[in-house]
């Protein structure tokens, strides 16, 4: 998607409100992104808040994809690593709006996150994904390694287990 510019967000009103209703229309359309549906705002608006919160400390980098205005995807890496895991980084909360999907904005999300990475001196990057509905072909075409599957792992959004995927990826400095 070329039009798709992609920044590093902040704590503001107006982005914590655009965060709050991708988060609840990812988990209504049965997206596992850790929340049950109906996931209603004050949960949503928490989990945002913290998660900014986090960001501001440098624990975090949360990355938004726009359109024009419009924030239609974001990602998350987690730098907060225990002392013995300063090399690796976390990939987490991979959400793209349903009206953007199949037009390349989670995979410019990736790449940046990626980028990122490698400027805060990370070598590998991890990530788990349903295993049922989740982005499985999306994270093996960017190069990250299947280490196999945990049957049972959690809910589905509206009920149901699903196993999920263990993917890591090396990357350069």
């Amino acid at each position: 998607m070329s039009s798709t510019k992609i920044t590093s967000l902040s704590a503001s009103p107006e982005i914590r409100e655009m965060l709050i209703e991708m988060l609840i229309e990812v988990v209504a359309a049965g997206g596992s992104v850790s929340f049950m549906h109906p996931l209603d705002r004050e949960e949503a608006g928490a989990f945002w808040e913290n998660a900014l919160a986090a960001a501001a400390r440098n624990e975090r980098i949360i990355l938004g994809a726009w359109d024009g205005d419009r924030l239609v995807g974001t990602v998350t890496l987690l730098l907060d690593c225990p002392p013995n895991q300063p090399h690796r980084a976390e990939i987490a909360k991979m959400m793209t709006r349903l009206s953007h999907r199949g037009r390349g904005v989670a995979t410019a999300l990736l790449k940046a996150a990626e980028s990122v990475a490698v400027q805060y001196g990370r070598t590998l990057l991890v990530l788990d994904t349903a295993s049922d509905g989740g982005a499985s072909r999306l994270y093996e075409r960017l190069g990250f390694s299947l280490t196999g599957e945990i049957p049972d792992y959690a809910l589905k959004p509206h009920g149901g287990l699903t196993g999920t995927l263990i993917y890591w990826k090396r990357i350069a400095l």
